[in-house]
């Protein structure tokens, strides 16, 4: 395995891990603050969208391809 693979598996396994933690971050900030139903979707969908912003201008950058060597 080429380090540019390894590189590319590490950094989609720490990019699953980080948004991973971001939603446990919002799920016990929802629970600690009792925010019901629908404030914890509130709180998901704003928080939320951060991380899908992050996660969706990676995807992108990398079908433009700008992020290949």
């Amino acid at each position: 395995m080429r380090l540019a693979e390894m590189e590319a598996i590490a950094l989609n396994v720490g990019l699953l891990i980080f948004a991973s933690f971001i939603f446990f971050i919002i799920y016990d900030l929802a629970k600690k603050s009792k925010a019901g139903r629908f404030g914890t979707f509130i709180l998901f969908f704003a928080l939320g969208l951060g991380l899908a912003a992050f996660l969706v201008k990676t995807v992108v950058v990398e079908m433009i391809g700008g992020g290949g060597i």
